[in-house]
């Protein structure tokens, strides 16, 4: 039974913990080996693994590629040694025992048939309901896992995908990607303020660090930013207040943040950097440069230093922030990976929607290896008179 513990469940997800369940009664218990799951009460089940004995021709592994996602009729989970036999076959031992744990809905079944007519002995029994216990573990921990990944994933799209409200003047776009399937929430957001005049307040940031505890800091950085920028100070000020704040906190976590500050009837953007990577403008033409400007240290240091930078946006710009998990890439100098970013030839006048979907596309940022996010903004350009 030791061997059990080391052999099944050696990952969390549903797919791998029932082949392993398959492939170790079949080797173990000289039967041919099928494992049902149930997604949800009253639904058929649905046959998850398939394995052979060890003499069988059909291998572990074949049958249960060949068996995977194959609907199968409901078993009868009784769990009596020699229980009952195949259809046709009333010399042929079979044994279906129930997924389950404790006094939990089971989540599926495990059922094992024998050719040549030996029955399966006590200890065989014993022997597949202590694997199959131990699988019914390992799922409801899979199953509780993805639960909460996907709400921790439905949090973090929730908090970046109402990025405020800027002025009406002003196009905007953005986009967020987890880093793999399986990632928690994390730290990066993006956001829009609305400041008077006619101005809004883009905003990036990344906190370091990914899971809840990043998302906690990201929100509560989130939240004190919207309180400093009311105020309509300039981008490197309110930074400088952030910057302040945060230092006095030692629970807070350390962040990076790019404010631009964006006047559509100056055609103007004022950008202050703490610790962040340079935006991207994507002219008319589809052609990128990067901007140059001061780089701050990260909020939390108490240190300050943030200093603002000017430059014109002319009409058909489009301005693109992000996190640096859209352009670093494992043992690659950043320079090189902001390089590739300014190389990129977007087709000409690309709104805001298409400069996101088009950057994540041609950087291959779904397959990142940090999370991704992306704020795009135009001026929008005035009706004729």
């Amino acid at each position: 039974m030791e061997q059990a513990v080391g052999e099944i469940g050696t990952a969390l997800d549903e797919a791998s913990t029932c082949r392993e369940l398959a492939a170790f009664t079949a080797r173990h218990l000289r039967a041919s080996t099928s494992v049902d799951l149930l997604t949800e009460p009253g639904a058929a089940p649905w046959r998850a693994a398939r394995a052979g004995p060890p003499e069988s021709p059909r291998r572990t592994d074949e049958a249960a590629a060949e068996a995977e996602d194959s609907p199968t009729a409901p078993h009868d989970p009784t769990g009596l040694p020699g229980g009952p036999a195949a259809p046709g076959d009333p010399g042929t031992p079979r044994l279906s025992l129930p997924l389950t744990v404790h006094d939990e809905e089971p989540l599926g079944a495990l059922t094992l048939t024998r050719t040549g007519g030996t029955p399966f002995t006590d200890d065989e029994v014993a022997l597949a309901r202590h694997a199959a216990r131990l699988a019914a573990r390992h799922l409801a921990h899979a199953r509780r896992l993805v639960a909460a990944e996907d709400a921790a994933l439905h949090l973090q799209r929730a908090l970046v995908a109402e990025p405020g409200r800027p002025h009406p003047n002003l196009e905007i776009a953005g986009g967020y990607l987890p880093a793999g399937p399986r990632a928690l929430v994390g730290g990066d957001w993006f956001e829009t303020v609305r400041l008077h005049f006619g101005r809004s307040l883009l905003v990036v940031g990344d906190v370091m660090g990914h899971g809840l505890d990043a998302a906690v800091d990201m929100n509560a950085y989130r939240s004190a930013l919207r309180e400093v920028a009311a105020t309509d100070l300039p981008p490197h000020r309110v930074l400088r207040h952030l910057d302040s704040v945060v230092a006095e906190d030692d629970a807070r976590r350390p962040a990076t943040v790019l404010l631009v500050r964006v006047d559509p009837a100056r055609g103007t953007a004022t950008f202050a950097s703490a610790g962040h990577l340079p935006p991207v403008v994507f002219g008319a033409d589809g052609s990128a440069e990067l901007v140059d400007l001061p780089v701050g240290p990260p909020l939390g240091t108490g240190v300050g230093g943030y200093e603002p930078t000017t430059r014109p946006l002319r009409p058909g710009d489009t301005l693109l922030l992000f996190t640096d998990g859209l352009v670093e890439r494992r043992g690659e100098d950043i320079d090189d990976s902001l390089a590739r970013l300014a190389a990129l030839r977007l087709p000409p006048d690309s709104g805001p929607g298409r400069v996101v979907d088009e950057v994540l596309s041609r950087l291959g940022a779904h397959g990142a290896e940090d999370d991704v996010a992306a704020l795009a903004a135009r001026i929008r350009a005035r009706a004729p008179q």
